[in-house]
């Protein structure tokens, strides 16, 4: 497995991706300044619910914008839509956000599996957890998401000890949401955010 930042061609990349821009290279270059490195390669799927953790730190969200950035994966994430007001909701929907309606009759599920009935590819970025804090449960608004619309569940994890961001192994959802979440949960118990793990 490789230890440095890896570039579009570098990864088996099959999943949506961005026109090649020039801050592609500033953010390889940035994880690699701040010593990060990537291990893993993204699998070979149109579409899929991408999951992070631990999240502990708003610096996850900020390395995990640079790796996304710097491969050119077109992967969103959800906001409330008070978000994508103004000058910030331009920012967001650049960089991959989709505005939700918590108030909506279908619910953040029925709005999600929606994009993935419509769209060809799609990918999801979901932090389980559903915050920063310790939390004893995940959200599995995630779970639901991949179960309705037919999608597997990419892995995607934060090692703060040695610096590595990983990407891997796919999940496959079953009938049995609990014990689901409980091997999610076992996968991801060796690894440290920056101020806890899972």
């Amino acid at each position: 497995m490789s230890r440095q930042i890896p570039t579009p061609a570098q990864l088996p990349v099959r999943m949506p991706t961005l026109p090649d821009q020039g801050g592609r290279k500033a953010c390889r270059a940035a994880l690699r300044l701040c010593r990060w490195s990537v291990v893993g390669s993204f699998p070979d799927l149109p579409k899929a619910v991408v999951i992070a953790a631990p999240h502990s730190s708003w610096w996850d969200g900020v390395w995990g914008l640079m790796l996304k950035a710097g491969i050119g994966a077109d992967v969103h994430f959800m906001g409330k839509q008070e978000l994508f007001r103004g000058p910030l909701g331009g920012l967001l929907r650049r960089l991959g956000g989709m505005p939700i309606d918590r108030a909506a009759a279908e619910g953040v599920v029925g709005q999600m599996v929606e994009q993935f009935r419509r769209r060809e590819k799609f990918w999801l970025g979901i932090a389980p957890e559903g915050t920063r804090k310790p939390v004893t449960r995940w959200k599995s608004g995630f779970w639901h998401i991949a179960r309705a619309a037919g999608v597997p569940i990419v892995t995607v994890w934060f090692n703060y000890p040695d610096k590595t961001i990983g990407i891997g192994p796919v999940f496959e959802t079953s009938n049995d949401m609990d014990a689901d979440l409980a091997r999610l949960r076992a996968f991801y118990a060796p690894f440290k955010g920056k101020h806890r793990g899972v």
